[in-house]
């Protein structure tokens, strides 16, 4: 008898994620965690969850899901409708979901990112304080057909049709805001203008561990010695290439880091999709005092 959430269609890269791992990155262990902290955050909010509890994440293609006991669910993220039981929802408030219940996400429209909060979270496997699945670390790295998923039954709810109206934040604006990084004075006066005033495009590579671009800002400059780096931190190649290191990135480099995204602007590009434009906007460290 199954106990627990099933996986009927996996999706694409669908995952368990949390915040994250904290205080591993000396032995080379990557954060991970949810490629869009805002809107997991939101999920656990509306659920009156513990900030951490783990959700399912899923890219641009969703799974379906069944549930074998009763609980409750909400669905942020990626603009999507959601369907119980071929029944249309609403996003981003408490749904009610009983056994024998299946959940399809459908008519994703904007983003990339969307989660799958439950109450209490998800009980999946936990290694260094986290449930956020990755390679290596985790006895597997995505959910796939068949997976079963632990959780707590929860019967106790209180019927309401009330839901959140979230603005998408990463349509407001294609301007993504960056701090400079340990090596942006190498770059000479016009490498910087052209870094903060070209448009760049998502690349078709993109995954949770970075996001290339497809522009090139041309350098003579040399590789350095591996150093730290950091959710967030843009890379710059020899070739020309810019890199922005994602939730999974590694935690050293041998690139040039010219800018550091802040968590807020990692939520930002997480949900652009291939082809969309962007430019950086310098911000000083005196704004978010």
């Amino acid at each position: 008898m199954i106990d627990g959430l099933e996986i009927i269609s996996s999706g694409l890269y669908t995952t368990i994620q949390d915040n994250g791992r904290f205080g591993f990155s000396k032995f080379g262990v990557p954060k991970s965690g949810a490629m869009d902290l805002q809107s997991f955050f939101l999920a656990n909010a509306i659920l009156n969850n513990d900030k951490n509890c783990a959700v399912i994440e899923w890219t641009i293609i969703p799974p379906v899901l069944k549930f074998h006991k009763s609980t409750v669910v909400t669905i942020t993220g990626a603009v999507c409708m959601p369907y119980l039981n071929d029944m249309k929802q609403k996003m981003n408030c408490q749904l009610q979901v009983h056994e024998g219940d299946i959940l399809r996400l459908k008519n994703v429209t904007k983003g990339v990112y969307g989660f799958v909060g439950i109450k209490f979270g998800f009980q999946s496997e936990e290694v260094f304080n986290s449930r956020s699945q990755y390679k290596m670390i985790t006895t597997s790295s995505i959910l796939q057909k068949s997976d079963v998923v632990s959780y707590k039954k929860f019967v106790d709810f209180s019927a309401s049709n009330s839901s959140i109206h979230i603005p998408v934040f990463w349509c407001e604006s294609n301007l993504i805001p960056v701090f400079k990084g340990p090596d942006f004075d190498l770059l000479s006066s016009s490498q910087k203008v052209d870094l903060l005033h070209m448009d760049f495009t998502i690349s078709k590579d993109r995954n949770r561990m970075a996001i290339p671009l497809y522009e090139l800002l041309e350098n003579d400059l040399d590789s350095m010695l591996t150093s730290p780096v950091l959710p967030g931190t843009v890379q710059l190649t020899p070739s020309g290439k810019l890199i922005v290191l994602m939730r999974d990135c590694q935690t050293t480099g041998g690139y040039l880091r010219v800018l550091q995204l802040a968590n807020d602007a990692i939520n930002r590009i997480a949900q652009k999709r291939m082809g969309e434009r962007i430019s950086f906007k310098l911000q000083s460290y005196r704004d978010i005092i």
